[in-house]
């Protein structure tokens, strides 16, 4: 009796143990929240996603996935609190959304705002579906055109500064309203995306495209043609 009182003792003690690794692991996790941002996925963006959810910011699934839901709800909630309006979960955002943020320097990768020139490669796959949305007809030339009018917005103070809030911001791009934004990124396209990002602006700094074959909008007429690239105009 006294051996199978030790071997239960034994097996209890490991199971415990095992059982508080594993809680406390989860709960360091929670604990360990750094910057959420487009692309960001996990317990994290569920958490945020719940949160948004149950507040009446965020009607998207609760899939764990920081997408374009999730971006839009973060700015909405951002504006409604007075803070800075970047999609960007980071120690001012999590705050006021009650969510314990960890301060760079204990492995976690910071952010890199776009509108400094550093961009991730989730960043890089955004532009590059927007190229595909916008521009997976035109020549090679032309691709790297659209996606340096979404760089050139960010570098400039009448849009959003970061490429998910530029390619994101209501009523900006066709492929956005149609759903195209969300095909899988054409290969030129992804080559165009990087190219773009390395400097290369074929349009000299435009801001603005159209097909004149396609455009509705009378107030894209009263734009200065700049170049002309495929079937798209660019201007300012």
């Amino acid at each position: 009796m006294r051996k199978i009182f030790l071997i239960t003792c034994v097996i209890l003690i490991a199971f415990f143990m095992t059982a508080t690794f594993y809680m406390n692991r989860y709960f360091n996790i929670a604990l360990a929240q750094g910057t959420l941002y487009w692309g960001s996925s996990g317990d994290q963006v569920i958490q945020l996603q719940t949160k948004l959810k149950n507040w009446g910011y965020y009607d998207g699934p609760v899939d764990g996935i920081f997408g374009g839901k999730t971006f839009q709800a973060v700015k909405d909630f951002q504006k409604k609190h007075g803070l800075a309006v970047d999609g960007v979960v980071g120690p001012a955002t999590a705050e006021k959304l009650g969510m314990p943020y960890k301060k760079a320097g204990g492995g976690q990768q910071n952010y890199q705002s776009s509108s400094r020139g550093s961009f991730r490669e989730d960043e890089v796959t955004l532009l590059a579906k927007a190229i595909t949305g916008e521009a997976r007809g035109e020549p090679y030339i032309g691709q790297v055109a659209v996606g340096a009018v979404v760089l050139n917005r960010v570098k400039s103070p009448s849009f959003p500064n970061t490429i998910a809030g530029v390619i994101y911001q209501p009523g900006a791009f066709t492929a956005v309203s149609d759903g195209q934004i969300n095909l899988p990124p054409d290969p030129s396209c992804l080559k165009a995306a990087r190219d773009a990002l390395n400097g290369w602006d074929p349009t000299g700094g435009c801001l603005y495209y159209w097909n004149p074959a396609t455009a509705t909008s009378k107030w894209i007429w009263t734009r200065t043609v700049v170049r002309k690239i495929g079937k798209h105009w660019f201007g300012n």
